[in-house]
């Protein structure tokens, strides 16, 4: 129960983040996507105060022997960049630029019951199900690795 109530308070306060830094308005995104048109640097200076936030506490919390609010880490050990890492990178930038939302932006604007967001998130489901489709019948990990 703790786990739940500590995951519940970081996400509200990372979507009161989002919400604070403009993040959550598509045409922040789509400016700072328009380098040789209408540059709108707002994502790069919330981009730069997340990492440094994230470089001091890593840091900080990594000194403990058990995460705050999970019973152990997970902490990715692969390090090798894969055709399959590329192309879901390559396929996910490409999703974010035209919809003008990243997957967790996209569940926070859900609340404001506007089409956009709905629509993005539905097909970020889509894809994770066609994904999973694919995976399954064609053993496409293996296939990309």
């Amino acid at each position: 129960m703790k786990y739940n109530i500590g995951a519940l308070i970081v996400g509200l306060l990372f979507a009161i983040g989002l919400g604070l830094s403009g993040i959550l308005q598509p045409a922040n995104i789509i400016g700072f996507l328009d380098i040789f048109g209408k540059w709108n640097p707002t994502l790069l200076f919330t981009m730069a105060g997340a990492v440094g936030v994230h470089f001091i506490t890593y840091r900080l919390i990594r000194k403990r022997k058990t995460p705050m609010f999970s019973k152990e880490w997970f902490i990715p050990t692969r390090q090798e960049i894969t055709p399959a890492l590329v192309i879901g990178s390559l396929i996910f930038g490409i999703g974010w630029g035209l919809g003008g939302y990243c997957p967790t932006v996209s569940v926070t604007t859900l609340a404001s019951f506007e089409t956009r967001p709905i629509i993005v998130f539905v097909s970020i489901i889509f894809g994770m199900l066609l994904f999973w489709f694919l995976d399954k019948k064609m053993n496409l990990k293996s296939r990309l690795e």
